[in-house]
């Protein structure tokens, strides 16, 4: 081929599958990642103060912002939701869409989503300023296995407190929801609680918890590879950050609905099964049959 013939250029098909490459590509770094990190979760659990550490920067100092985030978030579920309801005459069922909205589904991803802000992009800030400095090339050097001492304290610290955080987001969005609800749309106190005890069911608040243990490993999983292989520079820095963010935010989103699949064909088993067996039992069929 001589070399005034122009070289072809990149068709959809190929950008296309530049892309599946490279996410390939993504997914089986994630996995190895987080292969070494359970190896090192095996192996055993790093000193109290370093975890302690990590947990007061990922629990209490992100208790503020879930606060908020969960108190407005109730709110706005009760303006939203309420003229529809109203235009149906079924106002004093406000409490059950909005708590089971929160319990399900509201209270774990929004959690979720403010620690991937506030602290995954930190955790990925962190560690690439680690990486650039060439800190985590130290500690190889020193003998020190870098994904035991630095990876396994945040994993732990997301992986345990993030459900206790979505326990606060939903306490404190049930609460604004309740207020606003009885104080400014003028709804009885009494049916507000009372239908949201009759559709709200603890194998809900248990889902949204399990939801969010995913979501806080996740989290931890997606920031510290993202230090850990962050570019040169301080825009290398800046870019593993918003990597991190970004792709947490869509394996959330991911994870939400396959778990939410899940967990409602666990619901749909059990209940069903439980129905059977009361209907069985009051009609006294099996009696009969014994």
């Amino acid at each position: 081929m001589s070399s005034s013939q122009a070289q072809p250029s990149d068709s959809f098909i190929h950008a296309l599958g530049r892309f599946f490459i490279e996410l390939i590509l993504e997914l089986g770094d994630l996995t190895l990642f987080g292969l070494s990190l359970l190896k090192s979760l095996l192996r055993g659990i790093p000193k109290q103060r370093v975890i302690l550490g990590c947990m007061y920067e990922v629990g209490v100092r992100s208790v503020p912002v879930v606060l908020v985030t969960g108190l407005f978030i109730g709110m706005v579920l009760a303006v939203q939701t309420y003229d529809q309801f109203a235009s149906m005459r079924m106002e004093s069922r406000l409490g059950a869409i909005i708590n089971v909205s929160l319990v399900k589904e509201l209270g774990p991803v929004l959690a979720a989503v403010m620690l991937a802000g506030r602290v995954g992009s930190a955790m990925a800030a962190e560690l690439g300023t680690m990486r650039v400095t060439e800190q985590i090339d130290a500690l190889r050097a020193l003998g020190a296995n870098p994904i035991q001492y630095l990876v396994v304290p945040r994993f732990l610290a997301c992986f345990l407190l993030i459900p206790l955080l979505t326990v606060m987001a939903d306490a404190v969005g049930v609460f604004g929801g309740w207020l606003l609800s009885t104080t400014a749309l003028g709804i009885e106190s009494t049916f507000y609680w009372h239908h949201s005890n009759k559709y709200v069911a603890i194998f809900d608040v248990a889902g949204g918890l399990v939801k969010s243990m995913f979501f806080g490993a996740a989290i931890a999983i997606i920031a510290c590879n993202r230090g850990f292989h962050c570019g040169a520079g301080a825009e290398g820095v800046g870019r593993a950050a918003t990597e991190s963010f970004v792709l947490s935010f869509i394996v959330i989103l991911s994870l939400d609905f396959f778990l939410g699949v899940l967990i409602s064909a666990v619901y749909r088993l059990v209940y069903a099964g439980h129905a059977a067996s009361v209907w069985l039992d009051s009609t006294g069929f099996v009696g009969g049959l014994v």
